[in-house]
């Protein structure tokens, strides 16, 4: 009896969990049957696979007995006669095409389905939340603190949409280009959002990490299908210049290590290369947007590299182009920082004082940016406090050592 059985299961589970979903939810129209069907298939490999074996393929174990468990629950409800004809008839062609291929490999169709998510007929609040559980497998829990709900309220909103999705008969196709614009802009978001959940995984944390590398694959997989979209080109830029910085984040001990004091000699050259290339290749076709921008942002910092030092201002002025088109919470936060590091503590803090208390009261970066503009004024009794805060709000251990650490500096001085 192989005792990894389970952990095999869970593993194929994260990784192709979403390409699982969208190749069956393509041909069946229906995103919960699909969801359970594989939730099916899952707890079938964790019962049979103990007794008789890891398959040599485990990815194409979980398609041939979701597809299975699909067809059944079909047969059960009651559809149209040409509908069943359509599922069944599309199930038996892929089956063939893994067949006769051999190696049991089927077409990834998480772009069709990124898309579906993004109709006009869906709720466009529910757009991101919606892309990261179907086709990234992000439980509903970690999407709604991503996005400050209750759990219950965010897996509301998504079954909603998904039966949506599937009443409404929401086509799973990249539309065309008449369309494809104010979609784009959503299917962009949820990437960036996926790279995001990955990037937060700073404590070791491999199965987040690998969303980041999902959402590269995707991003990728987007500029393929769409090569003359300067923002695709853009968002892909961004994530590729922070991957570069991965291994530099913590230090040997594995302590959290800001931008700003990072080794550039262990970020990856190749990747800057690259991310500077697609961003020069944006920059032709003279539509520029908000990801293209935060990618010149990573491309000024990481400039340091060659450089040895930060170019402060051009950062303050890209950050003030981002705010005018795109005026989110974390953009105002990180523009306070940048001036108080081009200008002057009090004036990041003047654009602090600016925003929304209540906005703010539960946003981590922001009282982590605070304490920090706070100590440089040399107030430090008011760094203190936002130290605290700011420690308190966050959820890594390595962010919070080191928030621990600059909190003691902060004491130090004032009993000096």
């Amino acid at each position: 009896m192989p005792p990894d059985a389970g952990r095999v299961a869970e593993k194929v589970a994260r990784q192709s969990y979403g390409k699982l979903v969208a190749f069956l939810a393509a041909r069946s129209r229906d995103v919960p049957a699909a969801e359970d069907a594989l939730s099916e298939a899952l707890a079938s490999a964790l019962r049979v696979w103990p007794e008789r074996g890891v398959p040599g393929n485990p990815e194409a174990w979980l398609l041939v007995a979701a597809r299975r468990n699909l067809m059944q629950a079909a047969r059960h409800r009651t559809v149209e006669t040409n509908a069943q004809t359509t599922i069944t008839v599309a199930f038996e062609e892929a089956e063939e095409r893994m067949n006769a291929a051999g190696n049991a490999v089927f077409p990834d169709e998480r772009l069709k389905l990124l898309f579906a998510c993004t109709h006009p007929a869906i709720d466009s609040s529910v757009h991101t939340p919606l892309m990261l559980q179907t086709v990234l497998g992000i439980e509903a829990r970690t999407i709604a603190r991503a996005f400050v709900v209750s759990p219950e309220a965010m897996s509301q909103r998504l079954v909603r949409a998904k039966v949506k999705i599937r009443d409404a008969g929401i086509p799973f196709a990249v539309p065309p280009r008449p369309a494809l614009s104010g979609r784009l802009a959503a299917v962009l978001s949820a990437i960036y959002a996926a790279y995001g959940l990955g990037w937060d995984g700073l404590d070791g944390d491999e199965e987040r990490h690998s969303l980041a590398g999902e959402a590269i694959w995707l991003g990728r997989a987007l500029l393929t299908v769409l090569p003359d979209e300067p923002e695709a080109m853009g968002l892909l830029s961004l994530m590729l210049h922070c991957e570069a910085r991965h291994n530099a984040r913590r230090s040997g001990e594995g302590r959290y290590v800001p931008l700003d004091e990072q080794d550039t000699a262990i970020w990856d050259a190749m990747t800057i290369a690259e991310a500077d290339a697609l961003l020069r290749k944006a920059g032709g076709f003279d539509r520029f947007g908000p990801f293209q921008c935060q990618a010149a942002i990573q491309s000024v910092h990481a400039a340091r590299r060659l450089s040895g030092a930060t170019d402060w201002q051009a950062l303050t002025t890209l950050y003030a182009a981002l705010v005018t088109m795109k005026p989110t919470l974390g953009a105002r936060v990180a523009q306070a920082a940048v001036l108080g590091r081009s200008s002057s503590a009090a004036a990041g803090l003047e654009q602090l004082d600016r925003l929304d208390s209540g906005e703010v009261a539960a946003y981590q970066p922001y009282w982590a940016v605070r304490a920090f503009l706070l100590a440089r004024a040399g107030d430090n009794a008011a760094a203190i406090e936002a130290y605290v805060t700011a420690t308190g709000l966050s959820d890594s251990p390595a962010v919070r050592d080191f928030l621990t650490d600059r909190l003691k500096e902060a004491r130090q001085a004032t009993s000096d």
